[in-house]
């Protein structure tokens, strides 16, 4: 039987993860998922497709702050809850919602650092963004995830990419929530419903894939893999996919080593 072999949190978008051993789930997701998020200033979100440097920026959570670092800057640290902060229109992709600013020492930490003037921006409590309903009930909502909740990938997968390109690229590169082991490569573009502690996902979707794996988290510098690879290997309708897009169905909390029940399964998606 699959089992968790690893979580991912992300609390700001674009930015380094934490990996966890055990993590609570809640209405958006794993809890303070893309919680946080910068933007330009049109408001308009930024990731490292536009600014890879932003690899290089680590964050944890701990005694309830947000805790920032940089190479050659000093820690900044955020609060985990707050009602501060003014409203702010915000873009992402071709969603618009309202975030709320976090303060300027923030902006002024993540301008410098990134050399481009930004502002830092959390997602309230009080709002919903609504995931797609071509692929989600109109119960699915999400913080600042491009537009769903989960990633899945299993470890045979990248076992089986990695082969194909002769590398050795880590699992941190394609930034997955939920990595699954013991079960094949590939097995999760079959998975349409999955169980893992009595928290039911779905997978509506397989994830197409962007510049952003082809990006080094150590050094932030971009190469030509695992782009190539998977456009030979994983193209349909010119597009690369790699990892599968899920929803879930209920609060509760995840840990490392819970059993995965494969509930349903259907054709591959995409259809390679």
């Amino acid at each position: 039987m699959p089992i968790l072999s690893q979580i991912y949190v992300y609390p700001v978008k674009s930015l380094a993860g934490i990996q966890v051993e055990r993590w609570p789930v809640d209405k958006n997701g794993l809890r303070y998922d893309r919680k946080w998020m910068l933007v330009d200033e049109q408001g308009r979100f930024l990731s490292q497709r536009r600014l890879p440097r932003m690899a290089l920026i680590k964050t944890r959570i701990a005694d309830d702050r947000l805790i920032l670092s940089a190479p050659g800057q000093d820690e900044i640290t955020l609060p985990l809850h707050s009602d501060e902060g003014d409203d702010l229109e915000v873009e992402i992709w071709e969603d618009r919602c309202t975030a709320k600013t976090t303060n300027r020492l923030a902006d002024d930490w993540f301008s410098r650092f990134l050399e481009s003037s930004c502002r830092l921006v959390y997602h309230p409590d009080d709002q919903i963004r609504k995931v797609d309903p071509d692929y989600a009930t109109e119960f699915d909502q999400i913080a600042f995830s491009d537009g769903f909740p989960f990633l899945v990938v299993s470890e045979a997968s990248l076992m089986a990419l990695n082969q194909a390109m002769n590398l050795d690229l880590p699992m941190i590169r394609f930034r997955p929530n939920l990595v699954v082991a013991d079960c094949d490569s590939y097995a999760e573009d079959i998975w349409r419903q999955i169980t893992i502690n009595g928290i039911g996902f779905r997978l509506p979707k397989p994830c197409s894939r962007c510049s952003v794996p082809a990006i080094d988290p150590v050094t932030a510098l971009s190469d030509k893999e695992p782009l190539v690879t998977l456009a030979r290997l994983r193209k349909w309708r010119n597009k690369v996919y790699f990892g599968q897009n899920a929803l879930h169905d209920a609060n509760g909390t995840l840990s490392v080593g819970n059993a995965i029940e494969i509930i349903l399964t259907g054709e591959s998606q995409p259809p390679l």
